[in-house]
């Protein structure tokens, strides 16, 4: 359709739309249109900054009569780039900051745009917080939507297992309220199916009692340690109370240098004495070369990892989960580490426990429940110069590790250039109900700029 009838179309909308409609060469375009992954540069059409419920419904059926691919954008965090689109629509939703804790229920309702980092900073201030994501400028609904690591995982789930409800605005412009009791299936597809579904305008929380102080921090090793390291941590892992979350990675020295480490990041949300004795074990391993395991505000823990995270940086992912961390899968995540170009390149392992594991795999649709550890093959650096040998080398170290690798993935990791049928693999035995509920609630698949679920 004719640019110039899209421009009589926001001309018409002016007078309601309450946000801002950007177009290339306007002031905030450029600013707008970027994610965090500096390798994502693309440039929408229009990018339909939206302030309320009411924006976003003139946004998608703006869309929908002229036939532009939308993307949603929330935190923007999404390593393929799935929060924005080449010549299309983009649905910013960062205008929608709003987050609101009622203290006595133990609930927040927080609107689409919200950062983790905010939503901790409100439910904070009453002693509360859900399972959220561990970088917080991520944003809520992407990773909620898609399953929702973090650090309170074992003791209550994943963030999208503390779902209470989701207002979504639908591709045919209605606007539902899906829970355990209205649109029950939609309720169950949202939980796992990421953004396929529609336009998460506000999500409601289940909270508990967390900090503000509670138990963790980081311990580093030099990286002739690492095999020990992962031993170690292997072991512990298999005795973790439901209280402890722990993660152990390869990763570059903070200060610059080029060194490289094994370290573990732990989390303890119980009282203070089970936490220091929970973590004892990982304090006294070693000795490590730096302990700062200790009493934590909540907050500071989840904003430990921001500086790692740095947004224009250039990312390229490869994960999967494993079952079981064998010696010889370490072994090779060891030796492909040393060999890293990326300068600040890592590779994490994720350890699933708890009470994540202890939900059906298709109680919701997330169906990655097992024990197990997800290993994140996390390629990252500034320099375009780079970019060659450091997606190479991601991608050697992932085919190296395959021998390893169960039958599941987890879903918010998943770039655009996976073989196969990466959906299958993210969605599992949940695959074919949900293309019935894509068939039901967005049968023209609109909302296909994500890890998509094509309609039956």
């Amino acid at each position: 359709m004719a640019t110039t009838s899209i421009e009589e179309a926001i001309t018409r909308l002016a007078p309601t739309f309450s946000g801002e409609m950007l177009r290339p060469g306007q002031p905030g375009y450029d600013e707008a249109r970027r994610v965090h992954n500096g390798l994502i540069d693309k440039r929408p059409r229009l990018i339909a900054r939206c302030r309320n419920v009411s924006d976003i419904v003139d946004a998608v059926g703006l869309a929908r009569t002229y036939s532009l691919e939308v993307a949603v954008r929330g935190g923007g965090h999404n390593v393929a780039g799935r929060g924005t689109v080449e010549d299309g629509l983009m649905i910013d939703l960062a205008l929608m900051r709003g987050v609101h804790v009622d203290p006595n229920a133990r609930t927040a309702r927080a609107q689409g745009g919200v950062t983790w980092k905010e939503f901790n900073r409100e439910t904070q201030l009453h002693g509360l917080a859900t399972t959220g994501g561990v970088v917080g400028s991520t944003g809520i609904a992407g990773l909620t939507l898609g399953g929702g690591l973090g650090w309170l995982m074992p003791k209550y789930g994943m963030a999208l297992d503390n779902l209470l409800s989701v207002q979504l605005v639908l591709a045919d412009g209605r606007v539902l309220q899906a829970s355990a009791h209205d649109h029950p299936d939609l309720f169950w597809a949202v939980r796992g199916g990421g953004g396929n579904f529609g336009v998460a305008a506000s999500l409601e929380y289940r909270l508990h009692p967390v900090g503000p102080v509670i138990t963790g921090g980081l311990v580093a090793h030099p990286i002739e340690r690492a095999k020990d390291v992962l031993q170690f941590f292997r072991d512990i892992t298999a005795r973790l109370p439901d209280e402890t979350m722990l993660v152990a990675g390869l990763v570059p020295a903070p200060d610059g240098s080029g060194a490289k480490l094994a370290a573990m990041v732990a989390c303890h949300c119980g009282r203070p004495e089970e936490g220091a004795a929970a973590l004892g074990p990982v304090k006294a391993f070693g000795p490590p070369i730096v302990d700062a395991v200790g009493p934590i505000p909540y907050v500071a823990l989840n904003g430990l990892l921001d500086g790692g995270f740095p947004k224009g940086a250039l990312n390229y992912w490869k994960s999967h989960f494993v079952p079981a961390l064998s010696d010889a899968a370490m072994i090779v995540a060891i030796e492909s580490f040393l060999r890293c170009p990326a300068p600040m390149g890592q590779i994490l392992f994720e350890h699933f426990h708890g009470a994540s594991t202890r939900v059906g795999v298709s109680e919701t649709a997330f169906a990655l429940r097992s024990s197990g550890y997800n290993v994140l093959i996390l390629s990252q650096w500034m320099e375009p110069k780079d970019t060659d040998r450091s997606i190479a080398w991601a991608r050697e170290t992932y085919a190296a590790l395959q021998p390893f690798f169960g039958p599941m993935r987890y879903l918010n990791y998943l770039g655009d250039d996976e073989p196969g049928n990466p959906s299958v693999e993210a969605y599992g035995v949940n695959y074919e109900r949900l293309r019935q509920l894509k068939r039901t609630y967005d049968p023209d698949n609109v909302f296909h700029v994500n890890q998509n679920i094509r309609p039956a």
